[in-house]
């Protein structure tokens, strides 16, 4: 019997770091029990949903130990973070700061209070506005956030190191497109 050969670059062949399929995880599981109860339901969605919201409760918690260990949580070190990304002199307004941490004005003057009293920042009147503050770093804030944050870097390596750098660049990616969908997407009816 003759065999027939093809061009070797159209045959297929091993790949470099072949990828196993997935194993059966907790929301494949939940997946499996809706099929069963609820048959008539496309429950599809939920793997890719429910395991990026499993992934972030994961992520907050490994993100946690290491401001845990400078004395901070999560909403302080993301005031401190806003503050020093502000550059010199280190200071927004509140409501400033509310916007770049993502947090309700209410919720932020809780942590300014608590940065307050470490030492971390100050507030004073705002030079411009005497009705208006703003919060700065303190001395003492900008050692502790710069320290803190090479270690959330290293952290953050560490945590994207189980990817390879073309499965990390392509789910920032995907991630990007997603959010600036959902960014320009009204809401449901």
């Amino acid at each position: 019997m003759e065999q027939q050969h093809g061009d070797p670059a159209t045959q297929p062949g091993p790949t470099a770091n072949p990828t196993p399929p997935p194993t059966p995880d907790h929301v494949a599981g939940i997946q499996a029990e809706w099929r069963r109860e609820r048959p008539d339901l496309d429950v599809s969605p939920q793997a890719v949903i429910g395991r990026l919201h499993r992934l972030a409760a994961r992520l907050t918690d490994e993100l946690g130990l290491v401001y845990g260990r400078y004395g901070l949580g999560e909403g302080e070190f993301d005031v401190l973070a806003a503050l020093r990304r502000a550059g010199a002199p280190f200071e927004r307004a509140p409501g400033e700061l509310a916007a770049h941490t993502m947090v309700t004005t209410g919720a932020m003057t809780k942590r300014i209070d608590r940065l307050e009293r470490a030492g971390l920042v100050t507030r004073r009147r705002s030079e411009e506005d005497g009705r208006a503050r703003v919060v700065a770093l303190t001395e003492a804030g900008r050692r502790l956030i710069d320290e803190a944050f090479t270690a959330h870097m290293r952290n953050e390596h560490r945590l994207l190191s189980l990817l390879s750098p073309e499965e990390s660049a392509a789910l920032e990616a995907l991630l990007t497109t997603w959010q600036q969908r959902l960014d320009h997407r009204p809401p449901p009816a």
